[in-house]
C-alpha cells in the first residue's frame, strides 16, 4: 500500500471504497479519554473513605477539587500551544505519562496538602487530553464526520465514569485506597504502547488508503489547506470574536460537568444513603446515560448537515435542543424518590456531554487545524477556570446548609444554576457569531 505522503488531496466524487482506518484512530481517541475520566474519578468514589480516615471538611475537599481545576487550566494553554507545535503524537503521549505518573502519586499522598499536590499534577496532565483529540480528529476526518467522532472519543468520559464506580469499590474493599490509584493510574502506559504503534498522521500513515486520504480531505477548500502552510501567531487568537464563542461555551457549562462528576457521589450518599463502599447502579445508569448523549449530540448535527443544512446553522440548533434538555434538572428539588432523581441528573448529564461534542467541534468548524490545539486550549482553561470557582460556592453553600440541617436545600440551589447555565451559554454564543463564520488567519 502506497503512503499518501506529500500527495494532494482529490475531491471524492464517486463512489469507492474508502477505507476506515480514520475510525482506527478514534478508537483510540476514545480508550485515552477513557482512562482520563477514570483517573479523575477515582477520587469522588474514595471521598467518604478519605474524609473518615483523614478528617475532611466539605472545604478541605473542595480545596483539593480546586487544585485540580486550577492546574488543569493553567495547562490548557500551555498544552493547546505545545501539541499545535510538536504535533499530536508527541503531545498526546507526553500528556499521558504525565498524568499516569501523578494518579498514582496519589497513593503516597498523607495530609491534604498531599492530595492536593497530587491533584495539581493530574490536573497538568489530563489537561493535554482534549487539545490533543479535538486536532487528531481535525486532522483525520472531514467536517461532516467530526462531530459523531467527537462524541464517539468524548463518550470515554462517560465510560470511564461508568467503569469507575465498579472497579474502584471493588479495589477498595479487596486491597485498599492506595491499590485503588496505582492500579487506575498504571492503565495508561498499556495504552501509550498502541499509540505509539498506530498513530502517525495522514501524511505519514503507510496504513492508510489514497481513497480515505482524499476523503479525509474532500470539504476542506483551498484557503484552508494554504493555511495549514502558514505560521499562526498564537497572541492574536484572542482577539478574534470566534475565540470568544468557544471560550464562553466552556466557562458556562464546565462547571456543571465537574460537579456531576466529582460531587454525585457524595450527593446520592448523602440525600439518599447510598452506600458507595458497593458497585453503585444509581451512578452506572447517570453515567451510561452521558454515553448515549455524547455520540447522540455528535450524530443529531451530522445528521442536520447531511440533510443538506449550513454547518453553522446544523451545529447551533443541535446546541438549543441539547441545552433545552438540562432544564428539567431543576425539578431533582421537588423529588424524594431516588430513581426519580437519577432520571432528571441523567438527562442532564447526557446533554452536558451532547454539548460538548459539538462546542469541540466548532473549533475546527472555524479555525484551521494548526490553531485547533491552541483554541481548545484558552478555552478548556476557561471552563476549567470557572470550573475551579465553582467547588469553592459548592463547599460553601453544602457546609452552610449541613450545619443548618437541610443539606437538601443546598443542592436545590446548585441544581437551579445546573438547568439555566446551557441556555445563558448559547444565547451567549449566538450573540457573539450568529453564523460562525470560518476564520482567515
Amino acid at each position: 500500500m502506497n503512503s499518501p505522503l506529500l500527495k494532494k488531496p482529490k475531491l471524492v466524487t464517486e463512489k469507492v471504497k474508502i477505507g476506515s482506518y480514520r475510525w482506527t484512530i478514534c478508537a483510540l481517541l476514545f480508550a485515552a479519554t477513557t482512562i482520563n475520566y477514570l483517573d479523575r474519578q477515582v477520587m469522588g468514589l474514595l471521598k467518604p473513605a478519605l474524609e473518615q480516615q483523614f478528617s475532611w471538611t466539605e472545604s478541605d475537599y473542595a480545596a483539593i477539587v480546586t487544585a485540580f481545576t486550577a492546574a488543569y487550566a493553567l495547562s490548557m494553554v500551555v498544552f493547546g500551544r505545545f501539541i499545535d507545535k510538536i504535533g499530536t503524537k508527541m503531545g498526546y503521549s507526553i500528556s499521558i505519562v504525565v498524568w499516569s505518573v501523578a494518579a498514582m502519586a496519589h497513593a503516597a499522598a498523607r495530609s491534604t496538602f498531599g492530595f492536593g499536590v497530587a491533584r495539581a499534577a493530574l490536573g497538568a496532565g489530563e489537561s493535554g487530553n482534549f487539545p490533543a483529540a479535538v486536532k487528531t480528529v481535525a486532522e483525520w476526518f472531514p467536517k461532516k464526520e467530526r462531530a459523531l467522532a467527537t462524541g464517539i472519543f468524548n463518550s470515554g468520559a462517560n465510560v470511564g465514569a461508568v467503569a469507575a464506580p465498579i472497579i474502584v469499590p471493588w479495589i477498595l474493599g479487596v486491597y485498599g485506597w492506595q491499590e485503588a490509584f496505582i492500579i487506575t493510574g498504571a492503565i495508561g502506559f498499556v495504552w501509550l504502547a498502541f499509540w505509539l504503534y498506530y498513530y502517525d498522521t495522514p501524511a505519514k500513515q503507510k496504513r492508510l488508503s489514497q481513497a480515505e486520504y482524499d476523503y479525509i480531505h474532500s470539504d476542506d477548500d483551498a484557503a484552508s489547506l494554504e493555511a495549514e502552510e502558514k505560521p499562526l501567531k498564537w497572541s492574536k487568537l484572542l482577539f478574534i470574536r470566534q475565540t470568544w464563542v468557544f471560550i464562553c461555551g466552556k466557562f458556562f457549562t464546565d462547571p456543571i460537568w465537574y460537579f456531576f462528576l466529582f460531587w454525585l457521589p457524595s450527593y446520592f450518599s448523602t440525600t439518599f444513603q447510598l452506600d458507595l463502599s458497593k458497585p453503585s447502579l444509581p451512578l452506572a445508569i447517570v453515567y451510561t446515560a452521558t454515553t448515549v448523549g455524547s455520540i447522540g449530540g455528535g450524530y443529531l448535527s451530522s445528521y442536520f448537515i447531511n440533510k443538506g443544512w449550513p454547518v453553522f446553522k446544523a451545529r447551533k440548533t443541535a446546541m438549543l435542543i441539547i441545552a433545552l434538555l438540562v432544564v428539567p434538572i431543576m425539578l431533582a428539588r421537588y423529588t424524594s424518590d431516588i430513581w426519580v432523581a437519577v432520571g432528571l441528573i441523567s438527562l442532564a448529564a447526557a446533554a452536558h456531554q451532547a454539548w460538548s461534542a459539538n462546542i469541540y467541534t466548532i473549533v475546527s468548524d472555524m479555525f484551521p487545524k494548526k490553531a485547533v490545539s491552541s483554541v481548545v486550549g484558552i478555552g478548556g482553561m476557561a471552563g476549567s477556570v470557572s470550573g475551579a470557582l465553582f467547588p469553592l460556592f459548592i463547599g460553601f453553600i453544602l457546609d452552610y446548609y449541613k450545619v443548618l440541617g437541610n443539606l437538601v436545600a443546598g443542592y436545590n440551589i446548585i441544581f437551579t444554576i445546573c438547568g439555566l447555565a446551557y441556555l445563558v451559554a448559547w444565547l451567549v454564543i449566538h450573540f457573539l457569531s450568529p453564523k460562525m463564520k470560518q476564520v482567515e488567519l
